[in-house]
């Protein structure tokens, strides 16, 4: 109940900001900290908080690489990123992170182009109410969600390690999970069922892509930990904001209740606060494999803590990758 009342408030917690503080607000008190020449590769960036925290990234002097599925959007918001700073950097490269073959060129790409790697900010993200499967017959939203993201940060780890080595600026992932893993029981996480459900529902399989998420971070930051690499990984909670997803849900509720849980959610910039804030506070360096919401280190659930199941689905994600592209059915 207190920290209902809390967010609802926008009372701020310890890092000095809360439910009710903005992407512009968090990134303009860190500027006086941000390294200058730094990159960032933001997905889902063509739309919602993936957009402004690509468009405030870019006001504080970041370059910013999209990668894009409909590169006719990504125009656009690129367009709009420079016309607000005109010298801003913005590259757009085609993806489509439903696929491991894309994701695979995408990288091929990035690292063509020999730049630096400081930031990755794996935002993207689709909620589907029906049963799709992705060109590698993987559930569309575990494969976009998590998959997609798994591989491409792996491709890119290397680029990220040897950056922050060169530049002496430790590397940051970002995962932009949701509250909404915390609905995911130990028994309604099995492997097989992710990446093909017998009883499809919507919800559930987004919730269970935003634990992965997690769990994603929770392994990695161990592996960095181990290799001793200064790059750190962590996983935010944007909050309930007013996105495309949120909308998708509209018709399965009542225009009441929608107006009441309207008062719940989150602007654009109030979304993308915790995912600029990860991303640049001088207060966050060094923190690794933790779970963020409101601009404050938060409490993720008992199975996301779980290393056990992180180590799982780290060894199931590897096997199932290396049969997908190496080792095709006929």
């Amino acid at each position: 109940m207190k920290e209902t009342l809390r967010y609802l408030a926008g009372i701020a917690g310890p890092s000095g900001y809360g439910s009710k503080s903005t992407a512009e607000q968090v990134s303009q008190d860190c500027c006086s900290s941000v390294p200058s020449h730094l990159t960032a590769i933001i997905t889902g960036a063509t739309s919602g908080i993936g957009a402004e925290t690509a468009r405030v990234l870019a006001k504080r002097g970041v370059r910013i690489v999209i990668p894009a599925r409909d590169l006719g959007k990504a125009a656009e918001v690129k367009d709009e990123i420079q016309r607000e700073s005109p010298k801003a950097e913005v590259i757009i490269l085609e993806i489509d992170l439903s696929s491991l073959a894309s994701v695979n060129r995408f990288c091929s790409e990035f690292l063509a182009l020999r730049l630096p790697l400081n930031i990755l900010i794996n935002n993207g993200g689709v909620f589907s109410q029906t049963l799709e499967y992705s060109e590698d017959k993987i559930e569309m939203t575990f494969a976009t969600n998590y998959l997609g993201h798994h591989f491409l940060t792996e491709k890119l780890l290397d680029k990220m390690v040897e950056t922050a080595a060169q530049t002496g600026i430790r590397g940051r992932i970002i995962n932009v999970s949701s509250v909404i893993h915390s609905w995911v029981k130990r028994d309604g996480f099995c492997f097989n069922q992710l990446l093909n459900p017998k009883n499809y529902n919507g919800t559930r399989a987004y919730a269970q892509s935003k634990l992965a998420n997690i769990l994603h971070v929770k392994e990695l930051a161990r592996h960095l930990k181990a290799r001793n690499a200064r790059v750190s990984v962590n996983a935010v909670h944007p909050g309930i904001v007013k996105t495309g997803i949120i909308r998708a849900h509209k018709g399965f509720i009542t225009d009441s209740v929608f107006f009441i849980a309207s008062k719940l959610l989150k602007s654009t910039s109030q979304g993308a606060s915790t995912t600029c804030y990860v991303a640049l506070s001088p207060e966050v360096e060094g923190v690794s494999g933790k779970y963020f919401a409101d601009c404050n280190e938060s409490d993720c659930s008992n199975l996301a803590n779980d290393e056990s199941e992180a180590r799982k689905l780290w060894k199931q994600t590897r096997q199932l990758i290396h049969r997908l592209l190496y080792q095709p059915t006929a």
